[in-house]
Parts: C-alpha cells; structure tokens; sequence
C-alpha cells in the first residue's frame, strides 16, 4: 500500500480542499451570474449518487432578483423579525436553493442525503476555485411551510439548505482551524 505523506501540499485538489473557506460575510457588490452557477453545476452534478438517482434540483436566487425575493421571503416571518432577516438576507449576492425528494424509505433516504452533501461540496471546491464565496445554511426557515411555498416545493420534498454566494476579497478570507487528526477517530475491527 502507498504511504501518503501528511505534509505533501502540491496537489491542486489537496489545496482547494484545505483551503476553502465558507464565505459569511463581506462579499462584494459584483453580481453572480447564472451562467457561472450553470458551469459549476455541470461539474458539481458528478457527485457520487446510488442508483445516479440524482436526488437534487436547484432554484437560483439570481442577483436581479433578490430584491425581490427578500421582499416576499421576509413576509414569512413575524413582524418584530423581518428587518433583521432583510439585513441577514441581503448580504449574499445570490443563493442557490437545494431540494430533494423525501424518499419514504430509510435507506433511500439516507443515500440521497449523503449524495446531496457531496454535490454541495463538490460546489463549494468549485465555486473557491472561481472566488466565489458558498456558504450552506440549514437554518429553520427551510421548514416553515411559507417558505416552501414561495419557492413551489412540492409535497414528497425537502429543502436541503440555502447556499449563500457572493464573491469575496482575499483580505476577507476567514482564517483556517486545526481539524482533529483522524488517527485520534480511528479504530480497527480487531480492538472493538
């Protein structure tokens, strides 16, 4: 078996996946193109998924229409709170919308949710490359029924988060953590 060395950094793959950061905050004011979104989809699609189910459909946010969409997103929200969903809102430059279908079998279920998690991260290492800022947010408007409603999700389907997009400025790049050594998570069969 190949020994890889823990230090080796020369990998274009192996940086954009230590590198990339989910971008929150201060994105610049360009906005993001749907024909941009469409080339990192065409790529992001590759994602492994059981059966190519392809348990995913997108709604694109564009930056035109924004405005708009906070406009009405807002309103499903109580009253007290809706200036400071405006504000929250209106940071990103863009958001991508994730549905699945609810599949009514556990293990369905599950793959398909394991499926859309790797073409978001397939997004995100796409959208780093291209300085495009991604964060994926699962907050708990993704439920509420008025949500759901404004963006036509059917019975039988599921938001599966919002993707916040923006470009953003070097400076603006949040420092990276330490992640925990997997050697630390790791048990073999033999000392269970």
């Amino acid at each position: 078996m190949t020994q890889i060395n823990e230090q080796t950094t020369d990998s274009p793959l192996l940086k954009v996946i230590r590198e990339r950061r989910s971008i929150k905050a201060n994105y610049t004011d360009d906005p993001v193109a749907e024909s941009l979104i469409m080339n990192i989809l065409d790529d992001a699609v590759w994602a492994p998924n059981h059966g190519l189910r392809e348990p995913w459909r997108f709604i694109f946010v564009s930056s035109e229409e924004k405005e708009n969409f906070i406009g009405k997103l807002v309103q499903t929200f109580p009253k007290e709170m809706q200036e400071n969903r405006r504000q929250y809102f209106n940071q990103p430059a863009a958001f991508l919308i994730i549905v699945i279908p609810e599949d009514p079998r556990h293990k369905q279920r599950e793959e398909d949710f394991g499926a859309v998690s790797c073409l978001i991260q397939n997004i995100q290492l796409l959208a780093w490359e291209k300085k495009l800022g991604v964060v994926w947010k699962t907050n708990p408007h993704i439920v509420d029924p008025k949500v759901r409603s404004l963006l036509g999700v059917k019975p039988g389907e599921k938001i599966i988060g919002f993707l916040h997009l923006g470009f953003f400025q070097e400076e603006s790049i949040p420092q990276g953590r330490t992640r925990t050594n997997p050697r630390e998570k790791l048990t073999r069969f033999q000392d269970i």
